[in-house]
Parts: structure tokens; C-alpha cells; sequence
């Protein structure tokens, strides 16, 4: 386990050490785990970028609101879906666990998109995957087996409506499966960049996992050192690679903070809210 454990450490810690060696090292290859020498320029640049920290304010903005709509279309539909005395609820999940298998393509979608006017706007993020089936299927488990009939029985004799008893109830009690949920939603928003690439157009509604994308996979470091730079050539040679670095460490912080405030409950949840044979 200690041995797996460094296996998957090591290339954060090597990334890390990376952007804050001296530059020079990094592209001889000197720096295997531990930084050689010690400069903090990569970060300078990245931080002196407008374009970037808007792109992070954005992907912020998609992931605080998408995860909001997420979890509530997902609590919405996997509580009726619970539940033994709603009729229709196996034909409804057959429908639902159906368009987890077959869509109509990225062609029909994008003339849907176009069709609801959503090109280039702020809910083209959000709107297309608001709802993710698997995880309805999770929650609604999770409901069926760690909540008892009792419970509602009890809040039903007590006079408790539909609604009263999900929001004084079920919720409160949902604890584990719903900060899965958040993490499930929130990292796939953080991570989200095809629909971007596909349906926005305009550079400053871009997030940031297209900026990444420029960066490390086109190689284009320029908008971060600057276009009228008389030393590009020089800094994008000298500079590039610890960039590269820096702006994936600063790109993953936030999920790397989360993360440790729902482990606790993220496989409790998920073994709850799994499919038991």
C-alpha cells in the first residue's frame, strides 16, 4: 500500500518541485522529486495574466451554479424514483437508465443548443448535463436502503407533507450521498471542457480547462508571458515548461482542498448508495 501511495504522490510532488526550480534545471532534467533551486517567476506570470484569472473565475462561476442545479434535479428525481407507493416509478426508471445507453449525437445536440439560442451563453455550461442518471440511480439506493419505511410512516401519521417530509427528513439524513454528489458534479464542472470547445466561441466566457488546453496541449504560453514581449523567445524558452507546472498546480488546488473535507463521507456514501446484487 506505502509502495502504491508513492506511486501516485509522485508525480504531484515532481510537479510542485518542478515549478518552483530554477528553470534551467527543469529542462536538463536535474529535478527527479526534490526542487534544485528555487524561483517563484512561473507563478508571477501566471498570476499577472487577466486572461487566466478570468477563465478561473468562470470555471468557478459553471461549477458553484451547475453543481447547485445538479444536486437539486438529482434529489428531485431520485426521491419519487424512492419511493414504494409512486406509481409508474419502474417505467420511469427504465426510461431514465435508457438515455445512459443511446442520445442522438453531438450533431442534434448542437442544433438543439441553437435552436434555445444558448450559444455562447452562460447556461450552455450548465443546462446540457443538469442531470446525470447514474447518479440518480446512486441517490435513489442510497434512499431506499439507508433511510427506513418507518421514518416516513412515522412523519406521515405525524401529518408531514411530501415535501415536508424531503426537506425535514430525507435531506437531513443525507449527508454522506449528497457531499458525494457535490464532489461527483463539482470535479466534472472543474473538469469540464468539451462543451466549451463546442458551443462558446467568445474568449472571455472560455473556463479555464480551454486555457489549459492551449497551454499544454497546443504549447502556447504566450498570452501568459505576454504578446508584446521583445523577449519572448527567450522567456518561452527558459520559462515555458515551469509555467506549464505552475498553472496545473494552481488549476487543481481547489479540487485537492475540497477533497479532504468530503473524504469522511465520500465512501461512506458511495457503499450506501451502491447497487447491491
Amino acid at each position: 500500500m506505502l509502495l502504491v501511495t508513492l506511486i501516485f504522490l509522485y508525480p504531484l510532488l515532481f510537479i510542485v518541485s518542478a515549478s518552483i526550480s530554477n528553470p534551467d534545471a527543469v529542462l536538463q532534467g536535474k529535478v527527479w522529486l526534490f526542487p534544485k533551486g528555487f524561483t517563484i517567476v512561473p507563478y508571477v506570470k501566471v498570476f499577472q495574466n487577466s486572461e487566466f484569472f478570468l477563465s478561473y473565475w468562470n470555471t468557478i462561476a459553471y461549477t458553484v451554479v451547475g453543481t447547485i442545479v445538479n444536486v437539486a434535479l438529482t434529489v428531485m428525481a431520485a426521491y419519487p424514483l424512492s419511493r414504494k407507493d409512486f406509481y409508474g416509478r419502474h417505467v420511469l426508471t427504465i426510461v431514465f437508465t435508457f438515455t445512459m445507453f443511446f442520445s442522438g449525437g453531438l450533431i442534434p445536440l448542437y442544433i438543439v443548443i441553437q435552436k434555445l439560442h444558448l450559444l455562447n451563453n452562460f447556461w450552455v455550461m450548465i443546462l446540457p448535463s443538469a442531470l446525470s442518471i447514474f447518479n440518480v440511480i446512486v441517490m435513489r439506493t442510497y434512499f431506499q436502503t439507508a433511510i427506513p419505511d418507518e421514518i416516513y410512516q412515522a412523519a406521515e401519521i405525524d401529518g408531514c407533507s411530501r415535501i415536508g417530509v424531503l426537506t425535514r427528513i430525507v435531506l437531513p439524513l443525507s449527508g454522506p450521498i449528497l457531499a458525494v454528489m457535490i464532489l461527483f458534479y463539482g470535479v466534472g464542472h472543474w473538469n469540464s471542457y468539451f462543451n466549451a470547445l463546442i458551443f462558446l466561441n467568445e474568449r472571455e466566457m472560455f473556463p479555464l480547462q480551454l486555457i489549459l488546453r492551449e497551454i499544454l496541449v497546443q504549447n502556447d504560453t504566450q498570452n501568459l508571458m505576454g504578446n508584446s514581449s521583445a523577449n519572448y523567445i527567450i522567456d518561452s524558452t527558459q520559462y515555458g515548461t515551469s509555467i506549464k507546472y505552475a498553472v496545473i498546480i494552481i488549476s487543481s488546488l481547489p479540487v485537492l482542498i475540497l477533497y479532504p473535507f468530503l473524504q469522511r463521507y465520500f465512501v461512506k456514501g458511495v457503499m450506501i448508495g451502491a447497487i447491491k446484487g
